[in-house]
């Protein structure tokens, strides 16, 4: 049960007396319009808000309106329950467009953590800005700024406790690296984008006569698809692309990249995200991502069905069989899918990694993997999602081998070299393993 206060529509005359009644407030108590907040205004929203909402978590949302003058609620919602809420968020519109929200997140009606962020509005969008988070003595700990530098940069500032002084500068978008095409097999990436100022990458991506990579961002639909999954928050990113085309940078150093920053606001446009593929030459989409609901893959399986390209999706990471309880892609009935999990070096299904009897083609070794993340910092990662690129590798090699080979021998191609798995006695894969796709 979720709890929401917020004006509702009325009709007749209650209406227009109600809309009367807010008409004459609004023109008495709410500011003149201006301008978005200033970094210094920003800041001083937070500080108030952190002040006077932090240590309450039971305040009503109107309370702290009051108390936050020229704030105006909007929403309050109480999970997952007005009686034993375990976060409550409120949102507050701010002078001149820009808004306030605060999120008190509770353990037995204790705080734990509360959060204060600002959106300033930008033309008619509003852009998150400004982020702080207290822990639950209300002390400020942490805060991060997102801030433009010369267009397409855009930054975020990691900020110590005290909301000034700089820890770290992260990108979270930069413009295409000057270069040539790298020529090769191209592989489509798909995934949350490419930290591709890195010189990992700068020399590795296919372009357009002029130089222009070819790559997109289907989820801000601008052509910078740099490295970033903002879905839990766009001060939280998630860097996994970046990880994952290191595998096939080094697996296959004749492959040209095509990075794609996946539409997770509208998945409908992964349409055109196939057609923009095919029509860049693409025969290959290294797709290590999914979801549990198939209305989110009607328009890609539309778009892939019968054509001559090659998606390899990962079987996911949440220890189940897909057969019954089906991960997509990986669950799509198209011949022109290959789906990948991960194992260990010796042939077992790796722990944590999806199955299928049906749904899954193949495992390989797809753990303790070395990468390089968006920093350009070494790590090590495991999972299914690392077995793709390992798969997209040897597709590039084998495609580069013999070029004319259709999408659908390409996959034959590569099943003939799966092998039983000494070690994994039961069938959790249609195909086998292949112990070392790096073996030419």
């Amino acid at each position: 049960m979720i709890a929401v206060i917020a004006l509702l529509p009325l009709r007749g005359r209650a209406f227009q007396g109600v809309l009367l009644l807010l008409v004459c407030c609004l023109a008495l108590s709410a500011p003149s319009p201006v301008l978005a907040a200033s970094r210094t205004q920003v800041r001083d929203w937070i500080t108030l808000a952190i002040e006077h909402a932090c240590a309450n978590p039971d305040m009503p949302g109107f309370d702290i309106q009051n108390a936050l003058p020229g704030s105006w609620l909007l929403e309050e919602v109480r999970q997952p329950s007005p009686e034993n809420p375990a976060r409550v968020t409120m949102r507050f519109a701010l002078p001149g467009g820009d808004e306030l929200v605060l999120e008190s997140r509770l353990a037995n009606g204790v705080l734990r953590q509360f959060r204060a962020s600002v959106a300033v509005q930008t033309g008619q969008t509003l852009r998150p800005r400004f982020l702080a988070i207290a822990d639950g003595s209300c002390t400020v700990r942490s805060a991060r700024e997102i801030r433009d530098g010369d267009d397409p940069w855009i930054f975020l500032d990691q900020l110590d406790g005290d909301l000034q002084t700089l820890r770290w500068t992260e990108t979270l978008q930069a413009p295409w690296p000057s270069g040539q095409d790298a020529g090769g097999v191209r592989i489509g990436l798909v995934d949350s984008g490419l930290a591709y100022d890195l010189p990992l990458f700068r020399d590795r991506l296919a372009r357009d006569p002029d130089g222009v990579p070819f790559g997109y961002d289907f989820w801000d639909l601008d052509p910078f698809p740099y490295d970033g999954d903002t879905s839990r928050g766009a001060f939280l990113p998630i860097r996994h692309g970046t990880a994952v085309a290191s595998i096939i940078a080094r697996e296959a150093p004749g492959a040209a990249l095509v990075p794609y920053r996946y539409p997770r606001p509208d998945m409908s446009r992964m349409e055109e995200l196939v057609k923009h593929a095919l029509k860049n030459d693409i025969k290959i989409l290294a797709m290590p991502l999914g979801s549990r609901k198939p209305a989110d893959w009607e328009a890609f399986a539309a778009a892939l069905k019968d054509q001559d390209i090659l998606a390899i999706v990962s079987a996911g990471n949440d220890g189940r069989d897909i057969d019954a309880d089906p991960v997509y892609p990986a669950g799509l009935d198209l011949d022109n899918i290959l789906t990948v999990t991960s194992a260990d070096a010796f042939g077992r299904l790796a722990r944590g990694s999806n199955w299928g009897a049906k749904s899954v083609d193949l495992m390989l070794p797809a753990e303790n993997m070395d990468v390089t993340d968006f920093r350009g910092a070494s790590g090590v990662a495991s999972g299914s999602s690392y077995a793709v690129p390992r798969l997209a590798a040897l597709a590039a090699r084998l495609l580069a081998e013999d070029p004319d080979l259709t999408a659908l021998q390409l996959k034959a191609r590569i099943l003939e070299r799966a092998v039983p798995s000494p070690f994994q006695k039961d069938r959790l894969v249609s195909s086998g393993w292949i112990p070392d796709p790096e073996a030419d």
